[in-house]
């Protein structure tokens, strides 16, 4: 049973239908026992870094995550569940972020206005860990990324693949039990549904 963390910041129906998809049973819950009990636990994100922690702190899911994490069990950050994870965004200077994994979160360079913000579309992969997340994934697949901030972690060796909009991005991670894209692998396709089946794969459940 995969934890889909829903902690009121937006829709979450197409991980749960990608999930569904796949022959997994997933539960939207912002319970911390139902997490807790659960065999891995993903962080869907939509809108911005502000926003996103207050909604976290309101409904309890920063203690729910920083729980189900020390549980050593696999848990996912997708898109702004990536940019949560770090300490803070540019996006919203002040904010406190879950600062589990250290990097900068900035906003993506517009090259003088020639460059569409945000980032939006399908882009290619380069992949640098060929396990975890990304296991049976050969060359340089094409995801979809919706995002204005990006990463640039501190700790090269957590990065699992990047990609080129305008700069380098790191668009995924891996840390220990932790894993985290930048991009939607739930609209991503086959490649994406590929990544999904990949996570619940890490579960011992």
């Amino acid at each position: 049973m995969i934890a889909v963390i829903d902690y009121g910041a937006g829709n979450l129906q197409s991980v749960v239908k990608a999930l569904n998809y796949i022959e997994c049973r997933s539960v939207v819950t912002n319970k911390t026992e139902e997490i807790l009990n659960c065999d891995a636990a993903l962080l869907p994100g939509v809108g911005s870094f502000g926003d996103a922690m207050d909604s976290m702190i309101k409904t309890g899911a920063v203690d729910a995550v920083n729980k189900f994490i020390d549980t050593g069990k696999p848990f996912l950050g997708i898109c702004l569940g990536l940019q949560l994870l770090f300490g803070g965004s540019e996006e919203s200077p002040g904010v406190k972020g879950l600062d589990i994994l250290k990097g900068s979160i900035t906003k993506i360079p517009d090259d003088g206005g020639k460059l569409k913000i945000p980032h939006m579309g399908w882009n290619s992969l380069y992949i640098k860990k060929h396990d975890g997340l990304y296991k049976g994934i050969e060359g340089e697949p094409f995801v979809y990324f919706v995002h204005s901030y990006f990463l640039k972690a501190e700790d090269e060796s957590i990065v699992s693949a990047r990609t080129l909009y305008g700069t380098q991005i790191d668009a995924s991670v891996q840390m220990g039990n932790v894993y985290a894209t930048q991009f939607h692998p739930e609209k991503s396709g086959q490649v994406g549904l590929k990544i999904l089946k990949n996570f619940v794969g890490l579960t011992k459940g």
